[in-house]
């Protein structure tokens, strides 16, 4: 299986670490040209210098999660063929001290900012009648931790702005789909881990400790690495998944508890 994206443009928001960078890599081994984003320029660039040799990458700087941001990023990279919004931010806090304001700033950070892409690079590929939009959800927006309760409402939220953009963009060769990430090894999501197990234990115990006690119903049992995420995304974004459109594609160790999606 060949997946071959060269002539393309990507743009993967939220790039300049963890599960984005990982994407953007993959897509770049694939053959695209990839545009890097983060908030600040001299981390895009800094990312890019690490991914030397792996590909063609283009910095694209800016917040995407504001107006301006987006503008900057789309006048550094005025179409894409691929968009994938892997931007997001997430935290544990208890339900009952959640603020209004940063149930605000998730669900402009983790869903208007893909809206608003989406609505910025969509009309473009289905005039040229190919592309593929991808948001990169959680197994949150399913199962729902009480301590993420503001997390899992913005992924929640992803699956249905997939699922409709996805009816807009039906029968214009462009195609719409959302991945379901399960727990991934990425530097936050240490982070993460020690806000809930003993912060003096070694990683390798922390994980299986949080593994064991906040996500037993993981069936890999450990950590997905932000490579196999991405495995997934490189294939939507590929010619070979033209069939595959308004789906909730799961990456998530069999975290999920249900059949579908």
């Amino acid at each position: 299986m060949r997946l071959d994206l060269t002539g393309k443009v990507a743009l993967v928001t939220g790039s300049t670490q963890g599960i984005g960078q990982a994407i953007a890599a993959g897509l770049a081994r694939a053959g695209a040209t990839v545009a890097v984003n983060g908030r600040k320029a001299d981390g895009v660039a800094a990312t890019i210098e690490s991914l030397a040799g792996q590909g063609e990458f283009v910095a694209a700087p800016g917040d995407v999660s504001t107006d301006e941001g987006a503008a900057q990023v789309l006048a550094a990279v005025p179409h894409v063929d691929v968009l994938v919004n892997n931007l997001g931010i997430f935290g544990a806090e208890s339900p009952l001290e959640i603020s209004d304001d940063e149930w605000r700033r998730y669900f402009e950070v983790n869903v208007l900012s893909a809206v608003r892409l989406t609505r910025a690079y969509l009309p473009g590929m289905t005039e040229r009648g190919w592309g593929r939009v991808q948001y990169i959800a959680s197994d949150s927006a399913i199962a729902t931790p009480a301590e993420m309760i503001h997390y899992g409402m913005t992924k929640t939220s992803l699956l249905a702005v997939s699922r409709g953009f996805a009816k807009f963009a039906a029968g214009t060769g462009v195609t719409v789909n959302s991945v379901i990430a399960g727990p991934t090894h990425t530097g936050g999501v240490e982070d993460f881990v020690y806000q809930l197990v003993d912060k003096d234990l070694p990683w390798e115990q922390a994980q299986r400790q949080f593994m064991r006690e906040h996500r037993p119903q993981s069936l890999l049992q450990r950590l997905i690495e932000p490579e196999e995420i991405a495995n997934m995304v490189v294939y939507l974004a590929s010619p070979l998944s033209s069939a595959t459109t308004g789906g909730a594609l799961r990456v998530d160790g069999g975290y999920v508890d249900a059949i579908l999606p």
